[in-house]
């Protein structure tokens, strides 16, 4: 494969079937690249004492998929060696132990593609307008990100 065929890519996607960690890590995968690494949000099944009994996700899309988008050109900006970049988000119902989130980035060595898989996880709950609300055996919270910047504002 010449290197001109193996262009930078980014891959975006928010859908509500279930998340395929292989599927994912396979979109970024390059000859010219030695590690590929990972992010896997899961569901789990508690949260401060309470039994959590699965996560629902809502997103406004088309600004979620934008915002995703800025967040792959200022990864290529900090680390440019990055080949290519994959976040797919689970929407709807995501159940005990699935993915709500997978993020993977091939990079030529380790250390660019495993600072721009945590810069991206960081940066998509600051600053992506996603939605997640936890179901409890008895009640729901709508939770916000602690690092999302529209929830620190003084109330």
């Amino acid at each position: 494969m010449e290197e001109s065929e193996d262009v930078p890519k980014d891959f975006i996607k928010l859908k509500s079937e279930k998340l395929s960690v292989d599927e994912v890590s396979e979109l970024v995968v390059s000859p010219y690249c030695g590690a590929v690494s990972l992010f896997i949000g899961t569901t789990r099944n508690n949260f401060e004492g309470k039994k959590v009994i699965h996560l629902e996700y809502e997103a406004y899309t088309s600004m979620a998929e934008t915002e995703i988008k800025k967040i792959c050109r200022d990864v290529r900006q900090k680390w440019p060696s990055v080949k290519h970049i994959a976040v797919h988000h689970r929407l709807g119902v995501v159940p005990i132990t699935e993915a709500s989130v997978i993020i993977a980035v091939s990079s030529p060595h380790r250390a660019e593609s495993l600072e721009a898989v945590m810069y991206c996880i960081n940066t998509l709950k600051a600053s992506v307008p996603i939605w997640k609300k936890e179901i409890y055996e008895d009640e729901y919270s709508w939770k916000e990100n602690k690092e999302c910047f529209w929830a620190n504002t003084e109330k």
